[in-house]
């Protein structure tokens, strides 16, 4: 049962959108908070309850650095867990319009999720994995009857999950919108480790043979002119673009939130420079929230 609204959502701060996610021991929580983090929220786990109203007022003392806010709270916190309540009571105060996201589970998946992955509950003592799931339900009582939102994840797979949060609590159109980082690199120096994909463009014409163009940077007229002026560029990116077609709308589908896509030729100043920046110019007008970073171009 929901708690009632109008006791404090008479002055909501409506630039602040916090959510406490808290729940069954196994029930998902990491997993909700590693979408809630790749959703760009600043994410806090397992903090004491004590500690909320403290993390709120940092929160809203930020100057608009953080917007959205997640933390989790379970019973991991042992008897800090009794002063939740009491913290909410404070945030009430403070007319912050916080969410309480409740993650549930069936016993017995709750029982193949430990037994799966050998962990021991954090309620179990000497008893076994049901005691313990017993007495956490019993703990969390009033808590799951002041939550806002609760979600069974008894039958949902991570991804389904991922989209059951993105539509409770993304706001406008981040939840279907990729954020993707392209970069431009060296092979010389390594590819870039966190990379998803990565693309060898040291086939194209090298600006660095010819003397007038070698010390010219990589966002020259001249440089750009001289990569894209190719033949075998045009048909490169005309292939790369009908690929990043197709494959975008299959990562956002399934889920995925950040995708960091690598463009590499000999020494990352000339022809990677330019494809990344081309690459970045298209996939921007696709709506996608792009970041260019043009890793090796200082180096000597």
């Amino acid at each position: 049962m929901a708690r009632p609204s109008a006791v404090r959502r008479l002055r909501p701060i409506a630039d602040l959108q916090f959510v406490i996610i808290t729940g069954l021991s196994g029930a998902g929580k990491s997993n909700a908070m590693k979408v809630f983090e790749d959703l760009g929220f600043f994410c806090v786990d397992n903090l004491p309850p004590a500690l909320l109203p403290k993390f709120a007022e940092l929160c809203l003392q930020s100057e608009g650095r953080v917007r959205r806010a997640a933390l989790a709270i379970d019973v991991r916190g042992g008897e800090f867990f009794n002063d939740l309540f009491t913290s909410l009571s404070h945030l009430e105060t403070m007319s912050l319009d916080y969410v309480i996201l409740y993650l549930d589970a069936a016993d017995d998946v709750l029982v193949r999720r430990f037994e799966e992955t050998r962990r021991k509950h954090p309620l179990a003592q000497a008893g076994g994995i049901m005691d313990g799931i017993r007495a956490e339900r019993r703990r969390l009582e009033a808590v799951k009857e002041k939550a806002d939102k609760i979600i069974d994840t008894s039958a949902l797979s991570v991804r389904e999950l991922r989209n059951t949060i993105v539509d409770a609590f993304v706001r406008g159109p981040d939840a279907a919108t990729l954020t993707i980082t392209v970069i431009s690199f060296g092979y010389k120096y390594g590819i870039p480790l966190d990379a998803d994909l990565v693309f060898d463009v040291r086939f194209l014409p090298n600006p660095h043979y010819d003397e007038s163009l070698r010390p010219l940077p990589g966002n020259s007229p001249q440089i750009r002119s001289f990569v894209l002026g190719a033949p075998a560029t045009q048909e490169f990116m005309r292939h790369l673009t009908q690929l990043m077609d197709y494959l975008l709308p299959q990562y956002v589908e399934e889920g995925k939130a950040h995708l960091t896509v690598a463009l590499g030729c000999t020494g990352g100043k000339h022809r990677s420079v330019v494809l990344a920046d081309e690459l970045a110019e298209y996939l921007s007008r696709g709506g996608y929230r792009i970041t260019v970073r043009h890793r090796d171009v200082g180096k000597e």
